[in-house]
């Protein structure tokens, strides 16, 4: 009964001390594996902010050319409107 009651605290310890070890291991893989996924974040956002700048371009050139084909539709039917004698203020005119 003595034996165990002194080779029991040392069981306990030897296997705390493992516990411990493989806690800190693993505590060390699980900050390496955030790093690598950091890293992989930023180079994510960094393309996906180069697309927003591709994106950001599209958009200025579809504006520009919204407002162009505007224009021109504008133009064609105010001269339409001229040749043929309508008014421009029309009931069915809802600008």
């Amino acid at each position: 009964m003595e034996a165990l009651a002194a080779v029991l605290p040392i069981i306990i310890y030897f296997l705390l001390i493992i516990l411990l070890v493989i806690v800190i291991i693993l505590g060390v893989k699980l900050i390496i594996t955030v790093d690598k996924v950091n890293k992989i974040i930023e180079d994510v956002k960094d393309k996906v902010d180069a697309l927003n700048g591709i994106f950001k371009i599209f958009n200025f050139a579809s504006e520009k050319l919204n407002f162009f084909s505007i224009k021109v539709v504008d133009s064609v039917v105010s001269l339409v409107n001229k040749i043929f004698g309508l008014s421009g203020k029309d009931e069915d005119d809802y600008e």
